[in-house]
């Protein structure tokens, strides 16, 4: 695999550190295979994450999101039924595992279920409106506002 110095541009640039340590990190990360998943988008702002669990419960399974990072645990509890069980093929895992997603800045989780041995996970980027676009009305040279007229009309009366 291939490896990136991103040195220089950490020189020059200036607020970025969290970016570059998320390019390094995935560069060093190995692809794990288990449990698969797909992420989709089901909207603008909406996101899906779907995690195949299958054998897993309810219980057995743990969500938590915190510092844009979405954190998916499953630990499997003794099988009281396995005393007794002669398999002469087990093809179904049931080892523990633990699955992280790095999530963009205002970016939560809004929903979580969990049907037919799928995990699926609801997101939405929600932008503060300070953050949101918004439209200035543009006011022709000489006319006043209505907020204008009012203060004006306070300032005489006082």
């Amino acid at each position: 695999m291939r490896s990136y110095d991103f040195t220089p541009l950490t020189r020059s640039a200036v607020g970025f550190d969290r970016l570059f340590s998320l390019l390094e990190s995935a560069s060093r990360a190995e692809p794990a295979g288990w449990p698969p998943y797909n992420i989709e988008t089901t909207g603008e702002n909406q996101y899906r994450i779907e995690i195949a669990v299958a054998g897993f419960r309810p219980d057995e399974l743990n969500v938590e999101a915190k510092e844009n990072v979405l954190v998916v645990t499953g630990r499997k509890t003794a099988n009281d039924q396995g005393e007794g069980r002669q398999f002469l093929h087990r093809g179904l895992a049931e080892r523990d595992f633990e699955r992280r997603f790095q999530l963009a800045d205002y970016v939560v989780v809004t929903g979580a279920r969990l049907e037919n041995g799928l995990l699926s996970l609801d997101l939405e980027r929600q932008l503060p409106e300070a953050l949101k676009a918004r439209r200035i009305p543009i006011v022709p040279a000489g006319a006043e506002t209505i907020d204008a007229k009012a203060e004006t009309k306070k300032l005489k009366s006082a």
